[in-house]
């Protein structure tokens, strides 16, 4: 229909339809009680839900290449550990490429150690596993206190740390075998191949290195623990007055950094509703900084000895190489020593006359003297 010169649709609700939809993101969605559904929104349902800014999302997204990330903000903590992208919120967890295989690991885990602790908070509502898991706890006399985002945060550390110490083992596995055959006999196949895993490895050790590096900053810095006191900041938020009485949490899951806080837990008891208390948290980032600071340590033991192999391999080239020259010299010699022998025949040959070769003959039998030939001949 044409109105004043200008095209208008029949239908105003055809206009929607020409517009350009927004690309979506595969999400799964894993909340506290363990269930896990999938979660199709673009990124500004994200960034309303979460309460974050884009600057932040763009760190997860697959399609740009970021350094690994552990931010803490208001009221999510933004994890990008490798292909682990996360936000965690002190109540659900939103995991980015559900579907991917190094992924799905991680949410099975999810599902699994998300749920402790959680029978009293659900009304009674668990299943078996869960009312036996908190049987558990109270027969060791440990009560799950932690926060949801450290139980999450916890899976997230465990699982990258696991991912590359297993990918290291496999690295050393390949390539201690092929340094030991590459040094017994040296040849472009073996060197080919030490080259390739040389390259891995130093990827590898990269990988390594920027989750190392994002711990230990964490680690050195107590605001920034503090910022991942989800739970804490959101009762703080509701109830500052209430909070001060408010007991602290522990870890207590049954994984390594839960085992050094129960350790600690008779000194951390004593502490109350302090804001700046990070000491839970620290226990918790130094067992997996130990942890991937070992996986780092075994590919620089690696590294090690790859560069003792090239050394031998090096040293066994010069080797060869000064028999080579040794051989080059006995030719050479052997060369000059024919020369001098070259060098007496072609001066006597020549036509020079000698005064004692008159009546004693010639000295070579068969070198005449040209000027003696030609006075014969007259």
């Amino acid at each position: 229909m044409a109105q004043n010169g200008y095209l208008v649709p029949a239908d105003p609700s055809a206009v929607v339809t020409v517009k350009k939809k927004t690309p979506q993101a595969s999400w799964a969605l894993i909340d506290a009680t363990g269930q896990s559904e999938p979660l199709d929104v673009d990124k500004y349902e994200i960034m309303h839900r979460v309460q974050i800014h884009a600057r932040d999302l763009r760190i997860l997204d697959p399609n740009l290449s970021y350094p690994s990330t552990i931010l803490g903000r208001e009221r999510a903590i933004v994890l990008n550990l490798e292909h682990i992208k996360a936000i965690i919120t002190s109540e659900e967890v939103l995991l980015r490429d559900p579907s991917d295989e190094n992924v799905i690991p991680v949410v099975e885990e999810l599902r699994r150690r998300l749920p402790v602790g959680n029978a009293s908070h659900n009304g009674g509502q668990g299943d078996g596993k869960e009312i036996a898991g908190a049987q558990n706890d109270g027969d060791t006399g440990d009560e799950d206190e932690s926060p949801f985002e450290f139980r999450a945060l916890e899976v997230a550390l465990e699982a990258i740390c696991s991912f590359l110490a297993a990918r290291t083992a496999e690295l050393e596995t390949a390539a201690y075998p092929a340094l030991d055959e590459l040094t017994s006999k040296i040849s472009s196949r073996n060197l080919d191949r030490v080259r390739k895993l040389k390259s891995a490895m130093t990827r590898l050790t990269a990988r390594v290195q920027k989750v190392r590096d994002e711990l230990e900053q964490l680690l050195d810095d107590d605001d920034d623990m503090a910022d991942l006191y989800l739970s804490r900041k959101l009762s703080s938020a509701s109830s500052p007055i209430s909070s001060i009485g408010e007991p602290n949490w522990y870890t207590t899951s049954p994984t390594i950094g839960s085992k050094i806080s129960r350790a600690s837990r008779a000194s951390l008891a004593t502490v109350h509703g302090d804001e700046n208390d990070v000491e839970e948290l620290e226990m918790l980032l130094e067992a997996y900084f130990m942890q991937i600071d070992s996986t780092l340590n075994r590919l620089t033991t690696l590294r090690e000895y790859i560069d003792d192999t090239e050394d031998y391999i090096n040293i066994q080239l010069d080797n060869h190489r000064n028999q080579l020259i040794q051989l080059e010299l006995v030719l050479s010699s052997g060369t000059v020593c024919l020369s001098m022998y070259s060098l007496v025949a072609g001066i006597f040959g020549m036509n020079i006359p000698y005064t004692w070769n008159d009546g004693h003959g010639y000295m070579f039998k068969y070198v005449r003297n040209q000027n003696s030939i030609r006075m014969r001949m007259k």
